[in-house]
């Protein structure tokens, strides 16, 4: 984020199961179009993965979502742009990113990055961050969503009417 227009907290939702964070991430996905970059953060078994298969099949319905921990990115043909769903958590080094393919995600498609410590450099300014902590109960989580007003607000607004 440029100084000029800092991040900003735009939107905090607890959901108390699985199915209501797919539920929540499919909303978004319907409001999300190529260009978009989606940064998951949170502790390992937080919830990311399960994120973004419910955005990942709102817009590959039947598409079998698979998590990119081993494989590092996997690519699906979503129905607004393609969809690029990259896993960097076992990445060491930024110049591994050229290698699987982030800047052309970027450019051409939806990213959805989780672990994006890594990448920061190299990650547009606009990308919406979504944090997800758990909670209470051993499903909850609270999901807050940070990014740029002008970009997210309404975006973040009608995916919550949905």
């Amino acid at each position: 984020m440029s100084a000029a227009e800092p991040a900003d907290i735009i939107l905090s939702l607890s959901v108390t199961t699985a199915a209501e964070t797919q539920a929540l991430a499919a909303a978004l996905a319907r409001h999300c179009r190529s260009g978009d970059c989606l940064l998951l953060r949170g502790e390992l078994g937080s919830g990311k993965t399960t994120f973004a298969r419910g955005f990942i099949q709102a817009l590959c319905p039947g598409e079998e979502v698979v998590s990119p921990t081993f494989t590092l990115v996997q690519t699906y043909p979503g129905s607004q742009a393609p969809i690029w769903h990259f896993d960097l958590y076992r990445l060491k080094h930024p110049g591994e990113l050229a290698e699987i393919g982030l800047q052309e995600a970027l450019a051409t498609g939806i990213a959805l990055i989780e672990w994006p410590e890594l990448a920061q450099s190299q990650l547009p300014g606009d990308a919406l961050g979504i944090t997800i902590e758990s909670g209470p109960g051993p499903e909850q989580r609270l999901l807050t969503f940070a990014g740029r007003k002008s970009v997210w607000q309404s975006r973040l607004e009608a995916m919550k009417g949905e």
